[in-house]
């Protein structure tokens, strides 16, 4: 199983050197920890500018080199440095450890509980709702990780149970994190242009349980074959979720458990299916960290999805319109368009290094496609015959091409299947654009 290349020290033994790859949210939060914790810490910024030695030194740290790897007892890369960054190679020539922020969080607050979740797609809206049924039972907790709030952050505060959205990119290069419950969503080809192999990228997602024990809880999704294959090697309690026949799923419109009934679907604030997925996974992850069904229940209806992710943001002649941008994987488009009987489609920006083809698998569903971005030729191939596919050199005119060719009924998806990076700074920046033309078009009708 994949992992840290150098077995790294116990980070609750006395402090040492580390350096710290990336001066940005995440790693402002790990020089913090680490000088607090008495390392001495050296930043390595590729991007420093002049003012940037005043922000370390304000840190209690220092701005350096890749050289100071050959002196150090750690490195610490934020998410985004890739593989292909030296520090790793340096780090390997040096043989010091490299660990992510994961490592040191958890290594820093050994009295708290941890629920870890990860998957391809859905772990922010499943990391949200645990912390919310966890919540609604009186448990003081808090929601960390890729969902925004560094987890060396959130450790620091008076939360007993930490919900954490581990990537892929964290997982790599942990040593010793051990959370309570392991969940584990779905798996399905994404960031190739980060992991050597899907392989590769499989690994370090099942180190989300790699140390646990035969009392933590590891929860995945019964619907999801390489999940399934992953955790006959798990070492905690498996409990499943999804189709039929799983620990957790829906018989006869209610949501069920291995107590019983929990919840009417239609009490749910949104029920399409990758909707019912993330419930059920929130529902057994939260059970398994303590929560009651009649938390879970509340947890559930409270939550209203989140911003970017088939979100609803105009409607106009019987048309509605979808903000899906978080969507940048095939897998992911593919879960939003089962929500939908007929879509017209606005796919496309910075192909992540995958296979667009799968796309063609809900072709039934399409009424048109509006192609966008550096990808837009690779939409246009993966949906040749399937759909009518018109190209746009700009969102306006993509908003213009979808409303043009939607019908009552009809439902315009903004869900890319890429990254935003070609034409936009995030994926946010880009469903914003599209809500605010969506806006201003429904206005104008």
């Amino acid at each position: 199983m994949t992992g840290p290349d150098v077995a790294p020290p116990n980070l609750r033994d006395a402090p040492g050197t580390a350096v710290v790859v990336g001066l940005g949210v995440t790693g402002r939060a790990v020089t913090t920890h680490l000088v607090g914790a008495g390392w001495r810490v050296v930043v390595v910024e590729d991007s420093a500018t002049a003012a940037t030695a005043d922000e370390v030194a304000a840190l209690g740290a220092t701005l350096g080199t890749l050289a100071a790897v050959a002196g150090a007892d750690l490195v610490v890369p934020s998410p985004g440095v890739a593989p292909a960054h030296p520090v790793y190679a340096a780090a390997r020539a040096a043989g010091v450890a490299v660990v992510s922020e994961v490592e040191v969080a958890w290594s820093a607050a050994p009295g708290k509980r941890y629920v870890a979740v990860t998957g391809t797609n859905g772990k922010t809206t499943v990391t949200t709702l645990v912390a919310a049924m966890l919540a609604a039972g009186g448990t003081r907790v808090v929601a960390a990780g890729n969902i925004g709030l560094p987890l060396v952050t959130a450790v620091a505060g008076e939360a007993d149970v930490v919900v954490a959205e581990v990537s892929s990119f964290q997982l790599r290069y942990t040593g010793r994190f051990r959370p309570d419950v392991a969940v584990w969503l779905n798996f399905a080809a994404d960031h190739l242009d980060w992991h050597r192999s899907l392989d590769d990228y499989a690994a370090a997602k099942a180190r989300v349980w790699a140390n646990q024990g035969p009392t933590d809880v590891v929860v995945v999704n019964a619907g999801d074959a390489v999940v399934m294959a992953a955790a006959a090697a798990a070492p905690g309690r498996v409990v499943t979720f999804g189709p039929q026949g799983a620990d957790w799923s829906v018989t006869a419109g209610r949501l069920r458990g291995p107590a019983g009934d929990v919840l009417a679907v239609a009490d749910l604030p949104r029920a399409m299916p990758h909707d019912l997925e993330n419930v059920l996974a929130a529902m057994a992850a939260a059970t398994a960290a303590g929560a009651t069904p009649e938390a879970c229940a509340a947890g559930a209806t409270r939550t209203e999805g989140l911003p970017h992710r088939v979100q609803l943001v105009g409607e106009s002649g019987g048309v509605r319109y979808y903000d899906d941008s978080k969507a940048t994987t095939p897998a992911s488009v593919q879960a939003a368009l089962r929500g939908f009987d007929s879509v017209v489609l606005i796919a496309g920006g910075r192909n992540k290094g995958l296979d667009l083809r799968p796309l063609a698998g809900e072709g039934a569903r399409l009424r048109a496609v509006v192609a966008i971005g550096e990808a837009a030729h690779d939409v246009e191939a993966a949906l040749a015959g399937v759909a009518p596919v018109t190209v746009a050199t700009s969102m306006p005119e993509a908003v213009r091409l979808a409303a043009a060719a939607a019908r009552p009924g009809d439902a315009v998806l903004l869900s890319p299947a890429c990254a935003s990076f070609d034409w936009y700074r995030s994926y946010a920046e880009r469903g914003d654009d599209f809500a605010r033309l969506v806006h201003a078009l429904t206005e104008a009708s």
